[in-house]
């Protein structure tokens, strides 16, 4: 995580300069230190006061200020990671060749930390081979390079060039300078999200489950050192995560399936889907008409998968799974444990506020076949992931 880290960021001339806005923003929520340096022409994209008021720290931009003269040697030793997002193809060309003619690129120059670049600029910019040999020497002096992205270009083309996203460059931050890898070598399996039971064409049957808390869960493993398979039900949520190799499912047959296929092979298995407990016992070909005023379904139990993969589980492998209850909660976790042969069961409570289906926050409960029995406050999801993974650790 990148909370408690110094991140100094480097802001160059570029539209993609309004994304500087939100990862400042998003680094500070998830805990960082964030000082802002700007290029002269960064100030056209966006003020340096907008910077300052997010990061609550001067931003500067002018080399020759007296009060800043010596900043280029300072943040350079101050920070954890230097981060220039966005990098445009006029500072690219300035870095590889060693120019220095502002304050940005003077303290690149003196940084002692490690360089992350996340280039922003057109298709033709991007793959003309000046740009390409200007990577290869950042490459060559020990920087790192975020790839970048296909989509919309300010030009109006789609092509390659566009910066990634806030969220993608702290997840890269994190993936390879702030986590230990203590699951190297590791295959986890893990379901997240609803499923969809059809009755008809247009229609099924489902619960309020998000996907949030399984995908925290997938991207902790993965950057924890793990081969994540994330069997995930329909959800809004993109998932696009270094280690994270997405499944897409609908019903819970679909998943059940795709989660037997995959167990003999994994280390550790987290079953956090909503898993629908009933399915229709039929399905309509046609759409179903509103013919009267009643209508009667016919619903039959699905396969249990936690139970199903309890049974077949090995010597070495780590079985999660979750409770969601609002009533005799710590009897019911307790119960699971035991019947579905888990190493651990998460329990989540209705009752409590800021949890559960749809919250960017959680508060759980983990029960440990040992006996263990850890409460936790609430939490961000991503934090309540950090939490299970590390109690998964200590039994691997």
């Amino acid at each position: 995580m990148v909370e408690g880290k110094k991140i100094l960021l480097g802001v160059c001339g570029s539209i993609a300069a309004y994304k500087s806005i939100l990862l400042t923003r998003l680094l500070i929520k998830a805990g960082a230190e964030v000082r802002a340096v700007m290029t002269p022409s960064a100030r056209d994209f966006v003020t340096p006061l907008s910077l300052s008021t997010i990061s609550k720290n001067e931003v500067l931009f002018d080399l020759f200020r007296e009060d800043t003269w010596s900043n280029h040697v300072q943040l350079g030793r101050w920070a954890d990671i230097m981060l220039m997002a966005p990098l445009s193809c006029n500072t690219l060309a300035k870095m590889a060749n060693g120019q220095c003619d502002n304050l940005l690129l003077a303290v690149y120059l003196s940084a002692t930390c490690p360089v992350v670049v996340a280039p922003a600029m057109d298709e033709d910019m991007w793959l003309h081979p000046a740009t390409r040999a200007n990577i290869e020497k950042l490459k060559a002096f020990g920087n790192h390079v975020i790839p970048v992205e296909k989509g919309e270009l300010a030009s109006g083309l789609y092509g390659e060039g566009r910066m990634a996203e806030p969220e993608q460059i702290i997840a890269f931050l994190e993936q390879h300078f702030f986590f230990s890898k203590e699951l190297t070598g590791k295959k986890a399996l893990v379901t997240a999200g609803p499923t969809h039971e059809p009755l008809d064409p247009v229609r099924y049957i489902s619960n309020q489950s998000t996907g949030k808390m399984g995908i925290a869960l997938a991207r902790e493993l993965a950057q924890r050192g793990a081969e994540v398979e994330l069997v995930l039900g329909p959800t809004a949520i993109p998932v696009n995560y270094p280690g994270v190799h997405v499944i897409p499912v609908q019903s819970a047959e679909n998943m059940y399936d795709a989660c037997v296929k995959l167990f003999p092979d994994s280390d550790i298995a987290v079953m956090s889907a909503a898993v629908a407990d009933y399915t229709p016992v039929s399905f309509s070909s046609e759409k179903i008409k509103k013919d009267s005023g009643t209508f009667n379904l016919e619903m039959t139990r699905t396969r249990d998968i936690l139970m199903a993969l309890g049974k077949q589980k090995r010597a070495g492998q780590i079985l999660v799974g979750f409770a969601l209850e609002n009533h005799d909660e710590v009897s019911y976790a307790r119960k699971k444990l035991e019947s579905k042969n888990a190493d651990l069961i998460v329990l989540n409570s209705l009752n409590d506020p800021g949890a559960g289906f749809g919250f960017d926050t959680n508060r759980v409960t983990i029960f440990e076949k040992g006996g263990a029995e850890i409460r936790y406050d609430r939490k961000s999801k991503q934090q309540v992931a950090k939490d299970i993974v590390d109690r998964i650790i200590k039994l691997s």
